[in-house]
């Protein structure tokens, strides 16, 4: 993925398409944040700074990780 199209933690809707494609089978309601934090740096093309992640982004990332699997 070029530098400019590289997802970052604000790439929310982005970040749920990924996982959803990734981990189809997944319970996104009972997963713990950690598990959710380490599957997004796990993503291809993910390259932003681990620690700039929050609760407040993890659960928005969670919500549209359940929106797209609706």
């Amino acid at each position: 993925m070029p530098l400019d199209l590289a997802l970052k933690w604000t790439d929310v809707f982005d970040i749920a398409i990924a996982l959803e494609d990734k981990h189809p089978t997944v319970d996104i309601v009972h997963s713990r944040f950690t598990d959710l934090w380490q599957w997004v740096l796990d993503l291809e093309g993910f390259s932003y700074k681990p620690d700039n992640s929050s609760e407040k982004i993890l659960e928005a990332i969670q919500a549209a990780w359940l929106e797209e699997r609706d």
